[in-house]
């Protein structure tokens, strides 16, 4: 198998949304980070691909099997973290788990007591008194204890505080450590990503913008700063998103060692996952100015 995860121009139609030939890949061993600003595709894409929602054209692959053909045996392979939705709140977590044991082949008792222990989870604590970091805990659990092969998140730490979101974090880095395993982790918070992807995919407004290696997307792209005075139309077209300010510019840009030519005394600054985002999102429809 090569890849965990394998979307083909898939799409999607609402009123007023539309999902537009996603076309993704996640090779085995991947953590791949799916970002972009809220609403903009990425749970529509994620329940598009689990059939939660009906596609209107395109080809879902998991773990290397047609999603029409093997949907059931798919699914036991899976693990499925959403932010919210799917546990009920009157039942305990007992009654809860022996709901979602009965639906997989592999359930393994031994990683439930296991993970209901090292989140200081009680079996007979009642979901609608759990804060939400417990209910992500309890959710994670239930998606690691049945030997699931691909882990699909979506917006899991949305809410939470940093100390929980960086437990849940380090689970995940146990959960690839074994091998042959995939991540697709939907997210807003794009700071989880820096340090924990290996590819990063941006979707907006329902389309795909890059789908391309983290390392490389951070190596290739920078922040400049400088004096206004060097910015003309022909600078202007070294930029993926350009800010001007009264006096100074900053922008983020892949062609930062031609500019270094064109501005000598401009500054270069590494950036992280939110600046490449908010970049190709902001400067989509052309460069910004400050007024």
């Amino acid at each position: 198998m090569e890849n965990v995860l394998e979307l083909i121009d898939l799409c999607k139609k609402y009123n007023k949304f539309e999902l537009m030939d996603v076309s993704i890949k996640i090779p085995e061993g991947c953590v791949a980070g799916f970002i972009g600003l809220n609403g903009q595709g990425k749970t529509t894409t994620i329940h598009t691909m689990l059939g939660l929602s009906k596609k209107n054209s395109g080809t879902v692959k998991i773990l290397g099997l047609d999603f029409d053909d093997n949907e059931k045996e798919i699914k036991d392979r899976i693990g499925i973290v959403f932010d919210e939705g799917y546990l009920y709140d009157g039942l305990k977590i007992k009654d809860m788990k022996n709901i979602v044991s009965n639906s997989y082949s592999r359930w393994d008792d031994v990683q439930y007591r296991k993970y209901m222990k090292k989140f200081n989870l009680d079996e007979n604590q009642t979901i609608s008194t759990l804060s939400k970091g417990m209910k992500m805990k309890f959710a994670l659990t239930l998606a690691l204890s049945h030997n699931a092969e691909f882990l699909i998140m979506d917006e899991p730490t949305s809410g939470l505080d940093p100390l929980v979101r960086k437990e849940l974090l380090n689970i995940l880095a146990d959960f690839m450590e074994s091998g042959g395993k995939g991540v697709l982790y939907s997210t807003h918070i794009t700071s989880d990503l820096d340090k924990f992807a290996d590819i990063i995919i941006l979707i907006d407004n329902g389309k795909i913008i890059f789908s391309e290696d983290k390392d490389y997307l951070l190596d290739t792209y920078a922040r400049v700063k400088g004096d206004n005075k060097y910015i003309n139309d022909s600078v202007k077209r070294y930029f993926t998103s350009l800010e001007i300010g009264e006096y100074s510019f900053m922008g983020i840009t892949k062609e930062s060692d031609a500019l270094k030519k064109l501005i000598p005394d401009m500054v270069i600054e590494k950036i992280v996952v939110e600046d490449l985002m908010l970049a190709f999102v902001e400067g989509k429809a052309g460069k910004t100015e400050v007024e």
